[in-house]
């Protein structure tokens, strides 16, 4: 039988805390990117909004929120990324619809 050479308290566990706040804080951005979507869905399918007042009111009070929770810079460049990409979907919405219909 080997000999157990473990001496309680000894492990490093700094690499699995690390991993534990990734985890944490990458589910508290889907989190917050999840209840913007639906934010957003609510302010255009419910209330009848402009899509793109309601797309800058959601981006807008995404970057105050993450900022408010520390998230930095990363967190406004994936908003504004966010915001281009439904730009661009509503473009090509737009040109299906109109245009083609």
């Amino acid at each position: 039988m080997a000999a157990n050479n473990y001496i309680k308290g000894s492990m490093e566990i700094e690499p699995q805390a690390k991993m534990f706040d990734g985890v944490m804080k990458a589910g508290a951005w889907g989190a917050l990117i999840t209840l913007l979507m639906l934010g957003y869905s609510t302010f255009i399918l419910s209330m009848g909004m402009n899509w793109l007042i309601a797309l800058a009111l959601s981006a807008g009070v995404g970057i105050v929120i993450g900022l408010g929770m520390g998230y930095g810079g990363a967190w406004v460049a994936t908003m504004i990324a966010l915001s281009g990409l439904a730009i661009i979907i509503q473009m090509i919405h737009f040109f299906i619809v109109f245009l083609l219909g």
